[in-house]
């Protein structure tokens, strides 16, 4: 069961496809702010994923946050995400990432359980 307080923290250490020269969303070989907000939406995803029925995963549905200080490549980041609100599929979470013991963005991230099989099939327009 998804309950407030779940928790996970993903890592990376930052590597010249994660800068936004690589990435296209800057000119600076510096970590990229989609490759800080992936990890992010990863903690979250990975928070609450062994609480999930069967059949069932979590798709992001909105992330809102800050990219605070520049990181460097080869420096290790951190994201922690918490579950703060429940509400029947919507799962809302506080998502942070690091670099050692400075923050480096901040936000928060609305996930929802959706069941696998149906959500691929609207792909095909079935």
């Amino acid at each position: 069961m998804i309950e407030v307080g779940l928790k996970h923290i993903s890592e990376l250490v930052v590597s010249d496809s994660m800068t936004a020269q690589a990435m296209g969303s800057g000119d600076l070989p510096v970590l990229a702010t989609p490759a800080m907000t992936a990890l992010m939406e990863n903690a979250a995803m990975l928070a609450v994923a062994s609480e999930l029925p069967e059949g069932s995963t979590t798709v992001g549905g909105h992330i809102a946050s800050s990219h605070l200080r520049p990181t460097a490549v080869g420096a290790k980041v951190v994201a922690i995400a918490e579950v703060t609100r429940v509400e029947g599929r919507k799962i809302e979470l506080a998502v942070s990432a690091y670099c050692g013991d400075t923050l480096i963005g901040e936000g928060t991230h609305v996930r929802y359980v959706v069941d696998r099989e149906q959500f691929m099939q609207r792909l095909s327009g079935s």
